[in-house]
């Protein structure tokens, strides 16, 4: 397995979030590529870099599931930011249009509010350097699928699961999962998305909802009691030409590895009554019951099991990395899910 991670991720590595009104230790940063790094050399897995953390082509597949206006603003926002009379170091909003806005604002503050969903997204100088970083990540993964690798695997932070066409949200910028999806469709009729991880994907069901040639499939805590809240229920199936190609299955919080499991079991059916011809794994492993964002209680073992159920696919796959957090469980965690893949 090609195992893919550009060293510029770094560049973006906010030093706090919002958690509950508080401002806290962001735990997205430079430490989880580390520790996830150390899981892979567990299984004797190694990590290559892509040519380039930037290229026209990837703003070319990034423009297929981004706006241009939400492009521009996270390639600008942080210098006009600066421009403001008593700005902070980092771009964090303090409005958002809750409800719906109808107006896209000129003002930097207002755009801020527009694309920035949350708290968790605080962009300094070179977080978009880092995010793109992260795509152009997924992006060499998928294409060396293409190239005619069975199976890779893209180590990205920031993740992405949680971007949506022009919103950032859940310590996700630009969304690396919907990238390796897009590429793959240059070859592939027909790829669906299945999303393991802690949090619904909604970014990535934003982006493909309409679309029947992308399947997605999410399990998840439940949103009516865990992020991201808003997205995620059992009744989002899809619209328009998509109705059918969207599947949510939420669990009760605090579930152990035998209730994820079972859900995945039902999702990897649907997933297969799709019949897709290349698949892409959103790997979360926050699932796990030591997590800092824990709202699972699934254990390191678990895991193997995941690896092995999406192994048995045997379909041409990107797996990319979205949640997972710094514990001292991490890298066992990633270990883990490799060693049930690869078995």
């Amino acid at each position: 397995m090609k195992c893919f991670y550009h060293p510029d991720q770094a560049l973006h590595a906010p030093p706090t979030f919002l958690l509950r009104g508080q401002l806290a230790p962001s735990p997205e940063g430079p430490m989880r590529a580390e520790l996830l790094t150390q899981g892979l050399a567990k299984v004797g897995l190694a990590l290559v870099a892509p040519g380039a953390s930037d290229s026209p082509q990837l703003r070319k597949r990034l423009a297929r599931i981004h706006t241009p206006r939400y492009l521009t603003f996270l390639e600008t926002i942080h210098a006009r930011w600066q421009a403001l009379p008593n700005a902070a170091a980092l771009v964090a909003p303090n409005i958002h249009p809750c409800g719906g806005g109808h107006h896209y604002p000129r003002h930097p503050i207002g755009q801020a509010g527009w694309h920035l969903h949350d708290m968790a997204c605080p962009l300094s100088a070179t977080s978009f350097q880092g995010a793109l970083a992260s795509a152009a990540t997924a992006e060499a993964a998928a294409e060396a699928v293409l190239a005619g690798e069975t199976v890779t695997y893209a180590l990205c932070r920031p993740p992405g699961h949680h971007a949506g066409p022009e919103r950032a949200g859940g310590f996700c910028l630009l969304n690396n999962s919907a990238l390796a999806a897009t590429v793959l469709r240059e070859r592939f009729a027909r790829v669906a998305i299945i999303d393991v991880d802690l949090h619904h994907g909604n970014g990535t069901q934003d982006i493909f909802y309409a679309r029947d040639d992308v399947w997605t499939g999410s399990l998840h805590a439940d949103p009516s009691d865990f992020y991201p809240f808003f997205w995620g229920g059992p009744d989002e199936e899809g619209s328009d030409d998509g109705v059918g190609a969207n599947v949510n299955l939420p669990l009760p919080v605090g579930s152990d590895g035998e209730v994820y499991l079972d859900a995945l079991a039902i999702l990897i059916d649907h997933l297969q009554r799709f019949e897709p011809d290349a698949v892409v794994v959103a790997l979360g492993l926050d699932a796990h019951k030591s997590d800092p964002l824990a709202g699972l209680n699934v254990e390191t073992e678990a895991f193997i099991e995941v690896g092995k159920r999406l192994a048995a696919l045997s379909l041409p796959m990107v797996i990319v990395q979205e949640g997972g957090y710094p514990t001292e469980h991490l890298s066992a965690n990633l270990a883990a899910f490799m060693e049930g893949f690869n078995a």
